[in-house]
């Protein structure tokens, strides 16, 4: 995966334009639009675009068991795996855990990560700790249960004979990450930390500076750039710019 391509994706969930621009009219269209944004971050590499689907949403309300979570109809994911699959992409699931543990939630989705062209994105901010409702507070995660999910995907990349799965974990302040001493990167497995603050250009470069000035080796770095709400803090940052961060992004998210 690394250093031969540049991931370049839209996340979102259909019929929820509030979550990305991926869940904005067709995702046909979406897909079509992200391939075209994808070329303009190449710089010197293959551009490969990405579908980052939300498989797993964090609710205010507990549910019928407790988790405060809602699981992405099978249907639902089906669907934008054959899209991503027509337009040779990446479909990447995205899992806001609420108070379900995150490996509980990788594992539900194994019948979908033994194709060799989906991975996973972790949002921790909506990790919840007992008590605690999305929504209400930032959530968290550490090294050690990131290390988990990575070598679970790496004994299933083994089993399967799978090319490298992408692994992207978001990251909106250093609270979020806990221990990130401990991370361990696995085989087959491309951990990428994704910088997910949102405001200026500046505001959005000192967040960048904080959160990979430590980047454990192994780890590859992502940017998050949203529409509507960076723009509200000023403008949204050019490709251009974005790829003159230090280190350079090798994943790049819009929502």
């Amino acid at each position: 995966m690394f250093p031969r391509h540049r991931l370049i994706g839209f996340c979102g969930l259909p019929g929820a334009a509030a979550l990305g621009r991926l869940g904005i009219g067709d995702p046909r269209a979406r897909a079509a639009e992200i391939e075209k944004v994808a070329h303009t971050y190449a710089a010197g590499r293959e551009p490969l675009p990405v579908l980052e689907l939300l498989a797993v949403v964090a609710n205010a309300t507990a549910g019928p068991d407790g988790r405060y979570r809602s699981r992405t109809p099978a249907a639902t994911i089906r669907r934008f795996h054959q899209l991503a699959r027509s337009r040779r992409a990446l479909l990447l699931l995205n899992i806001q855990p609420g108070r379900a543990a995150p490996l509980d939630e990788v594992k539900a989705l194994r019948g979908w990560l033994v194709h060799p062209d989906v991975g996973i994105a972790l949002d921790p901010e909506w990790e919840m700790g007992p008590g605690e409702i999305p929504g209400r507070t930032f959530g968290h995660t550490s090294g050690q249960e990131l290390t988990a999910v990575a070598r679970w995907l790496s004994r299933l990349v083994e089993r399967h004979d799978l090319p490298t799965k992408p692994l992207v974990f978001h990251q909106v302040a250093p609270s979020v990450l806990r221990d990130e001493a401990a991370l361990r990167p696995q085989p087959g497995v491309a951990l990428i930390k994704s910088v997910d603050g949102i405001g200026s250009p500046g505001l959005k470069r000192a967040t960048w500076r904080r959160l990979v000035s430590r980047l454990p080796d192994g780890v590859h770095s992502g940017f998050k750039l949203f529409y509507e709400e960076d723009a509200e803090g000023g403008r949204l940052m050019t490709p251009k710019e974005v790829l003159a961060l230090t280190p350079r992004p090798e994943y790049v998210m819009y929502e």
